[in-house]
């Protein structure tokens, strides 16, 4: 992709800005609980809400921190104005997410915002980099922080009574998921090369509503395995076992050292408790195919087995409720992922054609790694990262 070819919109200056609110927000409340939690004499929970959100803050700084250092090594124009020992102090007192936010939307503001003449091509180019890297720290975090969330605080209440700041965390987390989904899926769309309709209203729709149901049923289910058995963790653990098992098997190449390689493929493992993602350029249709018929399995039992095993629970407001929820995120999330990968998901046909693949349909394609032609950097890291 040239740099002709990307316009730095008022549209994506909003995403951005809408996400750094939603990241706050999520953030604090989930602060606030812990320190209610604490007031409350609850060390346990107090201590696993600040571990989720420890271990997203962690993980995004390093991962901003070694992109930084690239981009710089390779004299790239998105790389902070200062030295690697700069840069690097500045994540480690948890800065550099919040740096990537303040340069983008400052500069992308004055470009969208408060110059009357056209901007050069290269500075959309180059806000539109700095969006998307922002975009694949903001997966990272939303998986490692605001989906356990979900989960922990829905064990934590279960069906008692719902204080206000819990539904505040539990609304936030949510929009979070939701808004870096999309943020995420927009980028890499707007990425790709022969796309026409690279901000069409229905693809994103399709793709948030299979996102957003598929993730929302899983973490209820896991949320009543919980309520089972405390021990329903191990089976959680097994799972991103499982995950990174898998991605460690793809050999992936994200990384440029050994050590954030595996750090990334630990990771990803994490987000495939929660939604498959193609961690590289194969095929992975069977593999995803098995991804959620084991799933819907887990989904369909969730329910069932509460029922059968509590029996106190039957008639109970909240396990219709939760059961109707899951039920209906399974059912509606596997259509829209029929539906968008049928006849919704942007075509590789340039790839295809170099591999002899041109007369396959879109199902047959639909799980191609896709991604920008110029190999910068940043579209290296877009190219080799998860794929929808």
């Amino acid at each position: 992709m040239q740099p002709s070819d990307v316009v730095f919109s008022k549209r994506r200056w909003l995403l951005n800005a809408g996400g750094l609110a939603f990241y706050v927000l999520d953030i604090c409340t989930d602060v606030a609980l812990a320190v209610q939690y604490f007031e409350q004499k609850q060390y346990v929970w107090s201590g696993m809400t600040v571990m989720f959100v420890m271990a997203a803050v962690v993980v995004t700084q390093i991962f901003s921190c070694a992109w930084y250092w690239e981009d710089k090594d390779e004299n790239n124009q998105t790389a902070l104005d200062m030295s690697k020992r700069k840069i690097a102090v500045l994540h480690v007192f948890v800065l550099g997410i919040n740096m990537r936010y303040y340069y983008l939307l400052k500069e992308g503001f004055s470009v969208c915002w408060k110059t009357k003449q056209a901007a050069a091509a290269n500075i959309h180019h180059k806000l539109f980099w700095m969006a998307t890297d922002l975009s694949m720290l903001k997966l990272f975090e939303t998986f490692l922080e605001s989906a356990p969330q979900l989960l922990l605080q829905l064990y934590i209440r279960g069906y008692n009574e719902w204080p206000l700041l819990q539904i505040f965390s539990l609304a936030f987390s949510f929009c979070n998921i939701a808004w870096s989904l999309v943020d995420y899926w927009h980028c890499l769309r707007k990425s790709l090369p022969n796309v026409k309709d690279k901000s069409s209203r229905l693809p994103t729709a399709v793709y948030l509503i299979y996102k957003v149901c598929t993730i929302t049923s899983i973490i209820l289910s896991y949320s009543l395995y919980v309520t089972l058995s405390i021990y329903s963790t191990v089976g959680i653990t097994i799972i991103w076992l499982l995950g990174t098992t898998w991605v460690h098997l793809l050999q992936t190449n994200f990384c440029s050292s050994r050590c954030l390689e595996l750090l990334y493929r630990a990771v990803v493992g994490v987000i495939l408790i929660f939604s498959f993602f193609n961690a590289k350029g194969k095929n992975t249709k069977e593999v995803m195919v098995v991804y959620y018929v084991f799933y819907s399995l887990v989904c369909v039992t969730a329910p069932l087995l509460l029922a059968f095993l509590k029996p106190e629970m039957r008639t109970a407001v909240f396990l219709w409720t939760v059961g109707g929820l899951i039920y209906g995120g399974l059912l509606f999330g596997l259509l829209s992922l029929h539906m968008y990968y049928r006849f919704l998901h942007p075509p590789t046909s340039n790839a295809n054609e170099e591999n002899g693949l041109s007369n396959q349909s879109r199902d047959d394609e639909a799980d191609e790694v896709d991604g920008p032609r110029q190999e910068t950097i940043t579209n290296k890291r877009l190219k080799t990262f998860l794929q929808p």
